[in-house]
């Protein structure tokens, strides 16, 4: 369902000093950072190195599913991860924002070097942990809320009063989840069990049970490598599930809307490396331009750009040309960066609408986009595509 990345992960796989030898090397007394010490963990917004529910079941039990895998698990205010990653030597053009990222977490565990080169499997936990909820805070910058525009997980919706979801996690009762497997067989075992899915490509999902949103990817069926690519790849597909439960996951958001923030979000780290989705069977795009505002430009300047109406069209990721991700990327970009409150307000209109009934309604979704439009950009989709238009021939 994702697009192709690149390169070969290398794998350093000697243990750390400090593990214990009586104990899996995953147990959290294994990690020489903060050793799963609750006030360490806490200092370092950490909730867990594990032993939380996770998937179907719990993080117990998909070790046990996946045993001879060392998943690394952490947990955080909003996310709970499971990261098979060996350890990783940081390469010179990623070292910068690396020891950016390991300064920031010596401020809580100062046993970490942020000059270190080689990251072992979990000091990249507490790495991922630290980027996912940068990716929480910038969701909600984004779509211009806070925490408190959440119910608190227990109160009962009244109907006739806003709906704002059912839970404290941007409308779901759950942490948004992911998990980073080694290889395809290790994702189709897993799903398989959990799920009854048989999917190699990066899979997103709805855990039912527990009103949680899923990923489940692999290295190898999505060709992740270095750091940056993984990084990437996890931030759009974690966009997607954040915008799908915005104010709870009760219908699809528009597959345009949603494709265009995890592009926005993914690009915001490192336009080299451009995730792509892709209907179930298909290869998905391989395409990993980096300079996407010259493509729109182009679009644009040769009367070929898409325009709202078109992307609004779209069901399946099947239909996306190479055009069509250029422009909702491009368009989410324009939105954001001019009229932030504006893009905001969009989201507000179409996530979360209830029927007369009281049961999630949107039967009539694009007719409320079209209105939205008006209503937050003060705009039809003409004069729109025509403000959009003219503001991409101008970005470099």
């Amino acid at each position: 369902m994702i697009a192709r990345l690149g390169l070969v992960l290398l794998a350093l796989g000697a243990p750390i000093a400090a593990q214990k030898r009586d104990v899996p090397r995953n147990d959290p007394s294994n990690c020489r950072w903060c050793g799963g010490d609750p006030e360490r963990m806490a200092a370092a917004g950490v909730f867990s190195h594990g032993g939380f529910p996770f998937a179907a079941t719990d993080t117990a039990q998909v070790d046990q599913l996946l045993g001879g895998k060392d998943i690394y698990w952490i947990e955080t205010a909003h996310f709970e991860l499971g990261l098979a990653l060996a350890p990783y030597k940081v390469g010179t053009n990623e070292s910068k924002k690396i020891r950016a990222e390991l300064t920031e977490i010596a401020e809580a565990l100062p046993d970490v070097d942020p000059k270190t080169r080689v990251l072992d499997p979990f000091l990249r936990t507490h790495l991922y942990a630290l980027r996912v909820e940068k990716l929480w805070k910038r969701f909600l910058d984004i779509v211009r809320k806070t925490e408190a525009d959440f119910p608190d997980g227990m109160s009962v919706w009244l109907q006739g009063t806003p709906y704002r979801g059912e839970g404290p996690y941007v409308g779901q009762k759950g942490k948004f989840e992911l998990i980073v497997l080694p290889t395809a067989a290790d994702q189709v075992t897993l799903l398989k069990t959990h799920f009854g899915l048989t999917i190699e490509r990066t899979q997103r999902w709805n855990a039912l049970e527990r009103d949680s949103l899923i990923v489940v990817t692999n290295l190898m069926e999505n060709d992740l490598s270095d750091d940056e690519r993984i990084h990437g790849h996890v931030v759009f597909n974690l966009t997607h599930n954040l915008i799908d439960g915005f104010k709870h996951y009760s219908y699809d958001t528009p597959r345009w809307l949603n494709e265009g923030l995890g592009h926005f979000t993914e690009r915001e780290l490192n336009p080299r490396f451009n995730t792509y989705d892709a209907s179930e069977g298909s290869v998905g795009m391989k395409v990993n331009k980096s300079n996407w505002d010259a493509e729109v430009r182009e679009l644009v300047a040769a009367g070929k750009a898409p325009r709202v109406a078109e992307l609004s069209a779209l069901r399946t990721f099947a239909e996306f040309t190479l055009a069509h991700h250029y422009a909702c990327w491009s368009m989410t970009k324009f939105m954001i960066a001019t009229n932030p409150d504006g893009y905001g307000c969009l989201q507000e209109k179409l996530h979360g609408i209830k029927g007369a009934d009281g049961l999630p309604d949107a039967s009539n979704l694009p007719d409320r986009q079209r209105d939205a439009f008006r209503e937050c950009f003060g705009m039809t989709y003409a004069q729109f595509d025509e403000a959009w238009q003219a503001w991409a021939l101008l970005q470099q």
